[in-house]
């Protein structure tokens, strides 16, 4: 079940009379901008554009600014379909006449369509959590404070576990091809990543004469002294 919210300025019954066939939850508030600031959450949001096609774009546009990341739907007549553009900033659209069958798989597909997004930028490894989007990773629940290239080459070895890498592999895919600086700069990051693990620091394993792998078990990989790793 999806947590619905409609944006009308019509009687409520009027938009969408499928919806009162479907086990969603449906929240109603009033189609102007000034209702968005205190909007509740939602896991999808339909805006009413029967009555003005003009309104509904403009309302559409302001919530895309707003940032938002849930679906963003349009209830829409067949005569008004000719109006909607790509500018709209729409994931889809719905005719108020839609039976409840259409209407539930529509929403099933846009929240599911989200979700799926939302998974594929997340990282999941040994206890290690990876959010591509924010930027931000977390080891068994615990926030970690990583500098922007902590968390690219975390975020590298926890996309390939248990692959062991080169520390010129390391530099080519987390620094780049244009890096000047010499390995010993993989070595530093490394050290610095394992003590913000803390006693997670196996996590990152090191393979003598060869490089770094992440590992997804406790293993008792040979580690070079501190003074290099």
């Amino acid at each position: 079940m999806a947590q619905l919210l409609v944006l009308t300025s019509a009687v409520h019954s009027d938009v969408l009379p499928a919806l009162a066939l479907l086990s969603h939850s449906t929240r109603f508030i009033p189609a102007q901008a000034d209702q968005l600031i205190n909007a509740p959450e939602s896991d999808l949001i339909l805006v009413d554009a029967r009555m003005s096609l003009a309104a509904a774009k403009s309302l559409c546009q302001i919530l895309r600014t707003t940032g938002i990341t849930v679906p963003l739907l349009l209830v829409i007549t067949e005569g008004g379909l000719a109006a909607v553009s790509p500018d709209w900033g729409i994931d889809d659209v719905v005719l108020d006449t839609a039976g409840p069958a259409e209407v539930d798989a529509r929403i099933r597909l846009a929240v599911g369509r989200v979700t799926q997004t939302s998974t594929s930028n997340t990282i999941r490894a040994a206890g290690v959590v990876i959010d591509e989007a924010s930027y931000s990773a977390k080891v068994h629940g615990k926030p970690l404070d990583l500098t922007y290239k902590e968390f690219e080459l975390l975020r590298f070895l926890a996309a390939h576990p248990s692959r062991v890498f080169t520390r010129e592999q390391l530099l080519s895919e987390v620094w780049g091809y244009d890096y000047f600086g010499g390995t010993r700069t993989v070595d530093v990051h490394v050290r610095r990543l394992r003590a913000k693990l803390g006693d997670q620091e196996s996590l990152i394993g090191t393979v003598r004469n060869v490089g770094y792998r992440f590992n997804l078990h406790e293993e008792n990989d040979e580690r070079v002294p501190h003074s290099v790793a």
